[in-house]
């Protein structure tokens, strides 16, 4: 199937969280970038360094937080030891309510999905340095947009007149690259040419389609193989009829105000973490993820940034 790449034109759309009419920056009222990498500085005063007795760790919400506190139990034992912290699982049930707990101080450790990773970024402190990988250290998903076999919908112009759902807001795959490229290179309008439905979460979506509650969703395809994997949903209940280029997928960091010998061995922890027999592993592997790589925030998200900017998304913070 030939399937068209994901060019981008200038289009508003507006989002309700943490979101405002101005430039794209840093909250500079609460953070400082002197070195323009685009994340926050620690702070210069050492008594605003966090140091607590136990960090709290959260994984992004794109599926059953409850499935991923025991696949994340290997991991939180061995930065347990690293860091000499009480490490504590937090199933946070979605982005805004992720990004708000770092924002008020009562999270430390997290990863934030890839549409969220920039709002986390700019309006929370959040300081991305890690990503789950392959061998070679390539990593990262696709957005795709399905349907379920017998929909009558073969490409992107058959979902005029029919149910879309999204996932969030904040969401890159789930959301904001979908809804660029429908409008702009389809000339499809939300509310307009095609309803839209939010399912909260990238599982709801893809179940919906399975089970033809939407007639067709945009998803991150590494979660609907995940669930392939788990046979929550069967290959032969889903059709693929859109695949973007690659984005980065969840990036892992910490608070910025960590202090600093903590911060460096949170790091330690990912890039030491022996996967082999863990759950992580058991969860991953399938796609093709074996390591945590390096990562920069200003390199590998540029392309998230652009369709942000494409949308005119603001980083302002609330």
């Amino acid at each position: 199937m030939n399937r068209p790449a994901l060019h981008l034109k200038a289009l508003v759309i507006g989002l309700t969280f943490l979101l405002a009419p101005l430039a794209h920056a840093l909250d500079t009222a609460r953070f400082k970038d002197t070195n323009g990498d685009l994340v926050a500085d620690p702070p210069t005063d050492a008594s605003k360094f966090v140091d607590p007795p136990t960090l709290i760790f959260a994984y992004t919400p794109v599926e059953d937080p409850a499935v991923y506190a025991k696949v994340w139990d290997d991991f939180i034992r061995h930065m347990e030891k690293v860091t000499g912290k009480k490490v504590q699982f937090f199933p946070v049930q979605s982005n805004a309510a992720q990004i708000e707990a770092m924002r008020a101080g009562r999270l430390h450790v997290a990863g934030f999905n890839t549409g969220a990773t920039p709002l986390a970024v700019n309006c929370a402190g959040f300081v991305p340095f890690a990503i789950m990988a392959g061998d070679s250290g390539n990593f990262g998903y696709e957005m795709e947009i399905i349907t379920y076999p017998g929909s009558g919908i073969t490409k992107i112009a058959d979902l005029k007149g029919r149910k879309l759902a999204f996932t969030a807001e904040t969401s890159n795959s789930g959301f904001k690259a979908p809804s660029a490229l429908l409008r702009s290179e389809y000339k499809l309008e939300a509310g307009k040419d095609y309803v839209v439905a939010f399912s909260g979460k990238h599982d709801n979506s893809i179940l919906g389609v399975a089970n033809k509650d939407y007639d067709a969703a945009a998803i991150a395809n590494e979660v609907l193989h995940r669930m392939e994997d788990r046979d929550v949903v069967k290959k032969e209940q889903i059709v693929s009829i859109y695949k973007s280029k690659t984005f980065p997928t969840t990036g892992y960091g910490y608070a910025y105000n960590l202090k600093p010998e903590l911060a460096k061995k949170v790091q330690e922890a990912f890039f030491t973490f022996p996967w082999k027999g863990t759950e992580l592993e058991k969860e991953f592997s399938k796609q093709g993820v074996t390591k945590f790589t390096p990562i920069t925030y200003q390199k590998d998200w540029e392309a998230v940034r652009q369709v942000d900017a494409a949308m005119n998304v603001s980083y302002d913070c609330k």
